[in-house]
């Protein structure tokens, strides 16, 4: 399984962003999809996670109401919509695909493929 992110970039506080992520080599369609950052000399932060069906999503509390996690079967793609961006958002951000047999997929260890992350600064 190959993940490809791309959209990362510099925007000011306020500001929005959409993050994408190719999925190849897998079984996409039945896969738990998320995202997780992390910020240099800190561990990697759940961010969100969906279900194959796009019907259930999941988020960190920091990102709750901001952030927005979806994704289109049919491209092999998940996206996370980023709104009203603070300075505490930059990092690097991860698209990740969820093991099987896990409950809840809120951890690292629940996600075994991970895609080579893509930048993510907000100014003040």
């Amino acid at each position: 399984v190959q993940l490809q992110a791309s959209g990362g970039g510099l925007v000011q506080a306020g500001g929005s962003l959409r993050l994408s992520c190719t999925a190849s080599g897998g079984t996409f369609g039945t896969d738990v999809m998320g995202w997780f950052r992390q910020v240099p000399g800190k561990e990697r932060e759940f961010v969100a996670r969906i279900y194959y069906s796009g019907r259930n999503t999941y988020y960190a509390d920091s990102v709750k109401g901001r952030f927005t996690i979806s994704r289109d079967n049919a491209k092999n793609t998940v996206y996370l919509q980023m709104n009203s961006l603070k300075p505490e958002d930059t990092a690097v951000y991860y698209c990740v695909r969820g093991r099987y047999g896990r409950l809840t997929w809120r951890t690292a260890d629940d996600y075994d493929y991970w895609g080579q992350g893509t930048q993510v600064t907000v100014s003040s």
